[in-house]
């Protein structure tokens, strides 16, 4: 099981592990200490990392951009027994349609399949929400299952 994050940089961002300090004081609302882009936190985002509290794994990384944080993303569940880690991801809508988010997947996927145990990275989107698709095809995703109302992609270690 992954119990910590490392920070992470790509070309234009800087992923910093969120604390359980600073997650248990987000989930509250408390942003104090953060200086925030417009249009985060995202509605999800208390509740994803309330729930990486809940079951005790790593609440994530803040997505920050030009030393604002625009963004999360993290882990939604422990590797299942194949070693398959789901991951989920989001940016403020002023961050967007910039190629930001295809950085995030590209380098917290890398991340995860470089750690022991974690043979597969995984992600599903709606399947009519086209940005979002377009993140992980060019991030390395390949789809694997249109069935569902989600579809589902996923990012194997090379």
């Amino acid at each position: 099981m992954l119990d910590r994050f490392a920070p992470l940089e790509t070309t234009s961002l800087r992923l910093e592990p969120i604390s359980p300090a600073r997650a248990a004081a987000i989930a509250r609302g408390d942003l104090s200490g953060l200086e925030v882009g417009e249009g985060w936190p995202q509605p999800g985002t208390t509740a994803g990392i309330s729930l990486a509290l809940e079951h005790g794994h790593p609440p994530g990384w803040l997505v920050c951009f030009s030393a604002l944080v625009v963004g999360d993303c993290g882990i939604r569940a422990p590797a299942d027994a194949a070693g398959c880690v789901e991951i989920g991801y989001g940016l403020a809508a002023p961050y967007r349609g910039r190629g930001l988010g295809s950085e995030v997947v590209a380098a917290i996927s890398d991340w995860l399949l470089g750690q022991a145990g974690i043979s597969a990275v995984c992600a599903r989107t709606e399947p009519l929400n086209a940005a979002s698709r377009r993140v992980l095809e060019k991030a390395g995703f390949v789809l694997v299952d249109t069935s569902g109302e989600l579809t589902r992609y996923e990012k194997h270690r090379p």
